[in-house]
């Protein structure tokens, strides 16, 4: 090991952005370069070129720029970044295929900050000899995220760990990405349609206290791993140490989640999604938490078939488990009793006092989701997802207007957007899995 460096002004390194102006400049370049893209290529149509081709060529273009200025940005312009790629497999996929790689690349990708910032930032957190508490360390990150980057070491007593420390100036990044982002909404609704932007937005913004204070993360991983120590299905790595910006846990190697998208066989598809799928849906039950930032770039698979689950940055708590009368409306909409769900939902605060609403367009609106549940097995595709995204999404339809006069209650928002997410990475997945008996042994309500 090196000595710590001596203290050096820090405003040449090309860590995080943080000044506002900046960022919010890059960030006003996104509808800026694809309004100026569109002009262009409406220019090129009228030169002969079809609309297929210029469509394709600007759907390429506008993909790259997206991935370049989120990523650069890191902070919460990444942070929301990943969290749309979740929702790719809704996008039409003649729309999608620019976008997937550029969005699935969020995931695991952004540009490191300097050696002598990383070092810095440890001696801040963990003391000057820091150094002392570990056997190796090394000064290059294994992988990067929207707040933070991730390197490996060798713990004081053998183990093998991974160092997770956040970008200096994070916080302010993420405050200035996140209102500029809320001004952008449209943009971001138009690119993926079928997701509710706002709404995320604003969860990301309420949120992003709890992601930023690295000891809060780790009570949380601390719960999860408790909770599933020893399972045969599931690995959630013990947190060695804390401080408010970094967070020491057990290294893990395994597959990525991303890579088994792009090109494991069927077999390990169905495996990882009954795998995803069952942890979903049992934390609540076991840990009395729901992991809450679904996208493949926290899931990996282990050699020993288990699922390993890191990033336990954004939790919800659920003490009382997931809510029961939750397994009771699917139970409904599935047996199609249009009656009894509507005076459920009413009673439960997703229709407002005073709505007036069909039992019959409320039944529309709701059962298409209960089809993973209808049989033994279920195939979770992308034209599957894109169908219902399109459904809920389409103007000039019933179901748009029925779903606009329903009401998600606060308490239910998150259990909601998790299991939007994980059903999207199911979907890109292709798995076809067991879900109903998943869902009949760990949601309560549904079979009872």
């Amino acid at each position: 090991m090196t000595d710590f460096p001596e203290e050096t002004d820090d405003r040449a390194d090309p860590g995080i952005p943080r000044r506002t102006a900046a960022r919010a400049a890059k960030l006003a370049s996104l509808p800026l370069g694809i309004a100026g893209r569109a002009v262009g290529g409406w220019g090129r149509r009228l030169t002969g070129q079809s609309a297929e081709e210029v469509n394709a060529n600007l759907s390429a273009k506008a993909a790259e720029q997206l991935f370049e200025v989120l990523g650069t940005l890191k902070g919460g312009a990444m942070k929301f970044g990943q969290t749309l790629s979740v929702f790719e497999a809704a996008v039409p996929d003649e729309l999608a295929a620019p976008y997937r790689d550029a969005l699935t690349r969020l995931q695991a990708a952004a540009p490191p900050m300097p050696v002598r910032q990383t070092r810095r930032v440890l001696a801040e957190q963990l003391g000057r000899s820091w150094e002392t508490r570990f056997r190796e360390f090394d000064d290059a990150p294994t992988a990067s995220a929207s707040i933070g980057q991730v390197h490996r070491g060798v713990w004081h007593d053998g183990r093998e760990v991974a160092v997770k420390v956040q970008y200096p100036g994070a916080d302010e990044a993420l405050r200035s990405d996140l209102r500029q982002l809320q001004r952008f909404s449209r943009l971001f609704q138009a690119l993926l349609p079928g997701t509710e932007v706002k709404p995320l937005l604003a969860e990301l913004s309420a949120r992003m206290d709890e992601e930023l204070d690295y000891r809060g993360e780790a009570d949380s991983q601390r719960e999860f791993a408790k909770a599933f120590d020893g399972d045969d299905k599931v690995l959630v790595p013990k947190v060695v140490a804390s401080a408010p910006k970094v967070l020491v846990t057990e290294w893990v190697t395994g597959t990525p989640l991303a890579k088994i998208i792009a090109g494991a066989d069927a077999e390990t598809r169905n495996h990882v999604g009954a795998l995803l799928a069952e942890f979903h849906f049992s934390s609540p039950a076991r840990a009395k938490l729901l992991h809450s930032d679904p996208h493949p770039g926290n899931f990996m698979l282990l050699d020993d078939g288990r699922l390993a689950v890191i990033d336990f940055g954004a939790v919800a708590r659920l003490p009382h488990g997931i809510p029961r009368q939750l397994g009771e409306m699917t139970r409904l909409a599935l047996d199609h009793r249009s009656i009894e769900l509507m005076e459920l939902l009413r009673s439960s605060g997703f229709i407002r006092p005073g709505t007036e609403l069909s039992a019959d367009d409320v039944l529309a609106y709701l059962a298409p989701f209960t089809e993973p549940l209808a049989n033994e097995r279920f195939h979770f595709t992308r034209r599957w997802m894109q169908r219902q995204a399109m459904r809920v999404s389409d103007t000039r339809g019933r179901d748009f207007r029925t779903g606009r006069s329903l009401n998600l209650p606060p308490e239910y928002l998150l259990i909601h957007r998790v299991t939007a997410g994980s059903t999207g990475i199911l979907c890109q997945l292709d798995a076809e899995i067991p879900a109903r008996a998943i869902v009949e042994r760990w949601q309560p309500g549904f079979a009872d």
